[in-house]
């Protein structure tokens, strides 16, 4: 039977084998908080985590030199560049 989607639904159903719930109801009784929020917490970290992993660029120190010097002295440019920037249209 289809699910009807609903807008306004801040619920997410969750299958979960039995033996990850008693591990995960193990460690709920040890923070005295509910499975919901040790869950969301949890989850929220580790979404946090992977974002900025994957959206941060992290560089050696020479890495960054390297950057800031082509940044402060940037290479001529060459021909491709050149042609792309003169195949560009003109702007009124």
């Amino acid at each position: 039977m289809p699910r009807v989607a609903v807008k306004e639904n801040n619920r997410m159903s969750l299958r979960i084998r039995p033996n990850d719930k008693a591990l995960l109801m193990r460690a709920v009784s040890y923070t005295h908080t509910d499975l919901t929020d040790f869950v969301l917490k949890n989850a929220l970290q580790a979404a946090k985590d992977v974002i900025a992993q994957a959206e941060q660029v992290s560089l050696s120190e020479r890495d960054s030199l390297r950057v800031l010097d082509a940044l402060e002295n940037p290479p001529s440019p060459n021909s491709k560049l050149l042609a792309a920037a003169h195949a560009l249209p003109v702007q009124p």
